[in-house]
C-alpha cells in the first residue's frame, strides 16, 4: 500500500526512532504518546487489523506480542506493569489502517481503556 504511513515507516521512506526491526517486524515510538513509554508494534506487511490477520503466518503474529513482551522488559516496564493493545476499527478509535499493537507504560494506568 502506497500510502500507509507505517508501510512507509517500514520501507525508511518516514523517520522514526525505532526500537526493534527484523525482516518482519518494526518497533518504534508513538509520536503522539498517551504514557511516558508508548511503542508501536507492527508487522512490516501491510494488515488492516486483526481482522485481516489471517494474512499474517502465525510466526508473525506471536513475534508481534513477543517483541512487545521483550521490549517491556528492556525498558523497564517489566516490574511494574504494562498494556498491550490492538485497536481495530473507527468505533475503537484505530487511526492508522495498519495492524499495530501499543506498548503502553511508564505511569500507573487507571480502568480506561487504552
Amino acid at each position: 500500500m502506497t500510502d500507509c504511513v507505517f508501510c512507509s515507516i517500514a520501507e525508511g521512506k518516514i523517520p522514526a526512532k525505532k526500537l526493534y526491526e527484523d525482516e518482519d517486524v518494526i518497533a518504534f515510538y508513538d509520536v503522539a504518546p498517551q504514557a511516558p513509554i508508548h511503542v508501536l508494534v507492527t508487522p512490516k506487511a501491510h494488515v488492516v487489523s486483526l481482522n485481516q490477520a489471517d494474512s499474517l503466518s502465525d510466526h508473525v503474529l506471536a513475534k508481534l506480542l513477543r517483541v512487545a513482551a521483550q521490549l517491556a522488559s528492556e525498558l523497564g516496564l517489566k516490574e511494574r506493569g504494562y498494556r498491550v493493545v490492538s485497536n481495530c476499527g473507527v468505533d475503537a478509535c484505530q487511526s492508522v489502517p495498519h495492524l499495530h499493537i501499543h506498548l503502553v507504560g511508564g505511569r500507573a494506568m487507571g480502568a480506561e481503556l487504552a
